[in-house]
């Protein structure tokens, strides 16, 4: 009786901190009626910002996938403490502030930051659309990392070598055995880097500035409609917790796949 009781007390506790954590998301869904939402989403930012979320996102995700593939790649074939310390740097944008990360690239690829003269012409100045991708690759590609260099070591290193042994060129091992092996983990790390890009506020809103149409994504476009219409907020906020859940549902369908074929 007495294990039980403590059982109850144990499972109490949990519950509670997962109440916490959930109640918040359902008053978006609950504290306004359907008209109210509709209304909302009638506002004239939602459809420009979510163009142009859509549009960011999917561009800063072609980075990161295409460049951050053959690192995590690298990373995880790499057995000495430099691989490592590299692994560390780059895992830094998941746990520095946004401002931080906004000022950091501001002084990196602002147009009197150390590269601007550089980025400048090519348009990927500060304050322009291109801004908002490299916002978004900056804090979004620490996860696709993650979570593929997890997925290539998880591989068996003997496939690696029975490959060498036949003959297989660096090139084919990775693009005939590495990438298909690691896919699951790959489309994992993909999916929670789009929903961290989506989700971007605090960077995106340093380096690129809030401006309509050009630089104001979901996130900043939440901000803006909450200092004057709470609904059109509310509105943007629940296209927001309803892509990041049905993202997360993915992550989880991928990574059953990745242990089911470690």
């Amino acid at each position: 009786m007495r294990l039980k009781f403590q059982k109850y007390i144990l499972h109490a506790v949990g519950f509670s901190l997962a109440a916490f954590l959930m109640f918040p998301v359902l008053a978006l869904f609950v504290a306004s009626a359907p008209h109210g939402l509709l209304a909302g989403l009638q506002h004239p930012l939602v459809w420009p910002a979510l163009r142009l979320s859509i549009f960011t996102t999917s561009s800063s995700l072609l980075v990161v996938v295409l460049l951050g593939t053959p690192l995590a790649w690298s990373l995880a074939q790499s057995k000495r403490t430099t691989g490592q310390l590299v692994e560390t740097l780059l895992q830094l944008p998941l746990v520095i502030p946004p401002s931080v990360a906004g000022i950091a690239m501001l002084l990196a690829f602002g147009s009197r930051g150390l590269l601007g003269a550089l980025v400048h012409p090519m348009g990927t100045s500060a304050f322009t659309t291109a801004a908002v991708v490299m916002a978004q690759v900056f804090v979004s590609a620490p996860l696709f990392i993650q979570s593929a260099s997890s997925a290539f070591r998880r591989m068996d290193s003997k496939l690696i070598v029975v490959a060498q042994t036949f003959g297989a060129s660096p090139f084919r091992i990775f693009f005939r055995v590495a990438l298909p092996l690691a896919l699951p983990g790959l489309a994992a790390g993909a999916a929670l880097s789009w929903s961290r890009a989506l989700g971007e506020f605090g960077a995106t809103l340093m380096f690129a500035g809030n401006l309509e149409g050009k630089t104001q994504t979901l996130p900043l476009a939440i901000y803006t409609a909450f200092q004057t219409d709470i609904g059109a907020a509310q509105a943007i906020s629940i296209i927001l917790v309803l892509v990041a859940f049905a993202l997360l549902l993915l992550v989880k369908v991928f990574m059953k796949k990745a242990e089911k074929n470690p």
